[in-house]
């Protein structure tokens, strides 16, 4: 007689090993479970859209300010539901009283609204340098980080998403990258106490490339800390050669209508999506729609937006 106890057990041990390494995009644990899982569903890619409240910044600005035209986070909500994505990533930037955290209440009452309309997060993020030179702003932002990790776990995003920082002037990329390492490390560590996972997004600063990506994360060697794929910013010869190298450490995304640092050309969301289609991401999505540089003025996120999803949506249909 089969001993089925024993093979539920083993089931168990490695299924509960496939969140985290589906969120750090292991190959190894992923394989682990191809062992277990029907192979059918070893080529599905199971993909969630959302949205980057950044793509809403002119209006949330204003709401900030007082301004009239103004969005709150909650009237973003209510506009991304009209939308029909999954999710959203209320950028910390625009939470009251930011870089300081929002008190519980506010965070209560933002995550019941979100509940209400059938939305989740799919992430968080804020400002910050880790490649400065100056020692005690980046001890600040370690400490800022920190802080919204727990903003994160309280309001169940599962992703804090951070910049390396720009390059500093008189210093050489491995140094900083010294730097940068020692913080995003210790950001790490306290996103595995809270259940966080740290996204470090290529934004033209510090990360280029692909080999830079995978250094910098090769210098940390944690399983909590991973990339944010930032479509726009890979500034070389073929970005969508650079997106694939790093997606099997894809923690989230930036998906833009512009490659090259807005420079163009337009973003093909079918290659896009053949491209996730052939690795093991599966997960969240976000796109980030921006105003031609020069031309703010023109610029109707309430418009832009919708376009990009739809683009996204068809391409994954």
């Amino acid at each position: 007689m089969m001993d089925f106890s024993n093979k539920r057990r083993s089931f168990l041990k490695v299924a509960a090993l496939i969140p985290l390494g589906l969120a750090a995009g292991s190959r190894q644990t992923l394989n682990a479970a191809d062992d277990l899982a029907p192979k059918a569903s070893r080529q599905s890619v199971k993909i969630k859209l959302s949205v980057n409240a950044w793509s809403y910044y002119m209006q949330l600005n204003r709401h900030l300010k007082g301004e009239n035209g103004g969005m709150s986070l909650f009237d973003m909500l209510e506009e991304c539901a009209r939308l029909e994505v999954d999710a959203v990533d209320p950028t910390g930037y625009f939470f009251p009283g930011y870089p300081n955290v929002p008190d519980s209440k506010f965070i209560s009452e933002f995550k019941r609204r979100a509940f209400q309309l059938g939305l989740e997060f799919s992430g968080t993020g804020i400002r910050n340098d880790f490649a400065t030179a100056d020692k005690a702003k980046r001890e600040a932002d370690i400490e800022l980080a920190k802080k919204w990790i727990e903003v994160a776990a309280e309001m169940g995003a599962p992703v804090l998403r951070v910049f390396a920082g720009p390059q500093p002037k008189g210093q050489s990329w491995d140094d900083a990258a010294g730097w940068m390492a020692d913080a995003l490390a210790k950001c790490a560590e306290h996103g595995q106490k809270y259940g966080v996972m740290v996204g470090v997004q290529n934004h033209g600063d510090m990360l280029k490339s692909a080999e830079e990506v995978l250094k910098l994360l090769g210098m940390v060697k944690s399983d909590w800390l991973g990339t944010i794929v930032d479509t726009g910013f890979f500034l070389t010869p073929d970005p969508y050669a650079d997106i694939a190298k790093v997606i099997p450490h894809a923690v989230n995304w930036q998906v833009k209508e512009l490659l090259s640092n807005r420079q163009g050309p337009k973003i093909d969301m079918t290659k896009l999506v053949q491209i996730i289609r052939q690795s093991n991401y599966r997960g969240y999505v976000p796109i980030e729609t921006l105003p031609v540089a020069g031309k703010e003025s023109e610029y109707d996120a309430i418009a832009r937006v919708p376009e990009l999803v739809n683009a996204l949506r068809n391409a994954l249909n």
